[in-house]
């Protein structure tokens, strides 16, 4: 491989680069807490906007149901996301306890799924008898295993306060775009807020393809559809209800 190609790679290959990133240990990923607390404070702060603008109802009433929901929605989207790490984590103890008890109950059979493991994963003969013994001699190394292959679980795990207070934090941020333009003395706020708005999905998108396959163009894309389909329904739904019920304020 030519030095070019080498310096493209994500990380060093160099021996002592490896086991340096090795004995750090896998870290936790917090996007998916930023990604979906952004684009869901920005499409239900969106649609209550779009909704209001859609009754006819005046400006007021879209900064207080706005704020109201930037808020109230945000915790509530935090306090969930917070329990469901938590009990992720509550889980993958108790399938390690599980794990632990049944390596002193019935090691003999343990053993023969680690043996059918690395079966499947191509070893056999001698190979596969030594690898067998040599990953039962550690027990952790014996339950982190299991725990990989039977239940699909890393050790790395997500800390429940932090993916809150990131999905806290994405959805006021962005979700006070759309409500931004009601607190400024501009003709056609509703316009200006449907611009940012867009503008932050598209973000929000190009921003998530830095782990993806995708393109930042195609992700944009992606999510900026995304959310202006959720505003369109918001919008149309509030024009709906003023027509059949009359209301206009």
């Amino acid at each position: 491989m030519t030095a070019s190609a080498m310096e493209d790679l994500e990380h060093s290959h160099h021996p002592k680069a490896i086991r340096e990133r090795l004995l750090s240990g896998a870290k936790p990923n917090y996007l998916r807490d930023w990604v979906y607390g952004g684009i869901d404070g920005a499409v239900t702060t969106f649609a209550i906007v779009a909704g209001v603008v859609g009754a006819s109802l005046p400006s007021s009433v879209i900064i207080i149901l706005g704020l109201a929901n930037l808020f109230a929605d945000g915790f509530s989207m935090a306090a969930g996301n917070y329990s469901g790490s938590k009990s992720e984590i509550d889980d993958f103890r108790r399938l390690e306890e599980i794990e632990r008890r049944h390596i002193r109950v019935d090691p003999d059979g343990e053993k023969e799924e680690i043996r059918q493991i690395l079966a499947e994963k191509g070893l056999s003969g001698q190979t596969l008898t030594d690898a067998v013994e040599l990953i039962v001699r550690k027990e952790q190394a014996w339950v982190d295993i299991m725990m990989s292959e039977e239940y699909g679980l890393g050790r790395a795990q997500r800390d429940p306060l932090t993916a809150a207070m990131a999905t806290f934090a994405a959805f006021v941020l962005c979700g006070v775009v759309p409500l931004s333009p009601f607190f400024l003395p501009v003709t056609g706020p509703f316009a200006l807020a449907i611009v940012m708005t867009s503008l932050v999905f598209f973000a929000i998108g190009a921003v998530k393809s830095r782990w993806s396959m995708k393109s930042w163009r195609v992700s944009g894309a992606e999510t900026f559809l995304i959310g202006s389909a959720a505003a369109a329904v918001a919008y149309s739904i509030g024009f709906a209800l003023k027509e059949i019920t009359g209301i206009s304020l």
